[in-house]
């Protein structure tokens, strides 16, 4: 019996879905095509749509009721807490979790951090990236964007933006060509990166076993240490893809965790950010969010 990968239908989970039915065999695999809320509404910006999960509630349902067997989501889109019947039965490994900045070759200027020109014109639709990029520029405008990879490069090569921010995981799987553009790399010390982003979460039916059996190889043990670190800080935060905070985890040379965290302003007019160490990811996540918190970092959400 072939195992049903439920994906959204864009380019990028296309990639992603196809990605692991080539882990666990084209053969025995069959790729099943849901359309989300997050692509259906397109007209209005994530800070202004009700509720989490806008790109994965559907495809969480489409599990549940079992027409799919496997989910395939970004990890950084899926919330914190599973629906009940639903695990993460596999995180591959990871790829990079850093952001970066695409800018328009007239809006570049070399003497100006980011290479950005005075008062360029940014798009982005998280609220994360606005807050930072506020933050490392206070006179730069950000307006929303919305759309796929494909949809916002574009709208960048229309002349819409001076300069739009991407995850370079999204780049490096789809093999976008932005040759034309300048590709800025943003340092994740001081632009962090959203919870597990660059990661994949592979989501089940708890008691599908034979699904879970299949899917347990291509857990990557690290990966999955850093992100259950990174979601347990977003999880204090209230668990959304849009809560304007970045968090990243990296395994020390003894094994324990370093992890990294920011909560700010959507204005970027403040930001909290601390750092620590622990050997256990969901302590790691807990005591980070509680610094931040005594801080202040709380009433930034």
């Amino acid at each position: 019996m072939k195992i049903r990968i439920g994906t959204r239908g864009s380019e990028l989970a296309m990639w992603q879905a196809r990605f692991v039915a080539g882990l666990l065999g084209t053969h025995c695999t069959e790729i099943i095509i849901i359309k989300t809320q997050g692509d259906a509404v397109q007209d209005l910006s994530f800070d202004k749509m009700e509720g989490k999960g806008f790109f994965t509630r559907e495809i969480e349902q489409a599990l549940l009721e079992n027409r799919i067997d496997l989910a395939v989501h970004s990890l950084k889109d899926l919330p914190t807490e599973n629906p009940p019947g639903l695990i993460i039965a596999a995180v591959p490994e990871r790829e990079d979790p850093a952001d970066r900045l695409l800018v328009s070759p007239g809006a570049l200027d070399e003497r100006k951090d980011l290479c950005l020109k005075d008062g360029a014109v940014v798009g982005t639709s998280s609220m994360r990236r606005m807050a930072q990029l506020k933050l490392a520029r206070a006179d730069l405008s950000v307006e929303p964007l919305r759309g796929n990879v494909n949809t916002r490069v574009k709208r960048l090569r229309e002349g819409r933006f001076d300069a739009i921010v991407m995850a370079a995981a999204a780049l490096r799987r789809i093999d976008l060509a932005v040759d034309d553009l300048r590709c800025v790399p943003l340092d994740t010390d001081a632009f962090i990166p959203a919870p597990a982003q660059g990661a994949l979460g592979l989501q089940a039916r708890e008691g599908d076993a034979e699904t879970l059996r299949a899917v347990a190889p291509l857990n990557h043990a690290e990966t999955e240490r850093c992100v259950a670190a990174e979601r347990a800080f977003l999880r204090h935060f209230g668990g959304g893809c849009q809560t304007p905070l970045g968090a990243l985890a990296v395994i020390e040379a003894g094994g324990a965790l370093r992890l990294r965290g920011i909560v700010a302003a959507k204005d970027g007019s403040e930001a909290f950010r601390d750092e620590l160490i622990d050997a256990d990811p969901d302590k790691a996540g807990s005591r980070l969010a509680r610094l931040l918190q005594e801080k202040g970092a709380q009433r930034l959400i």
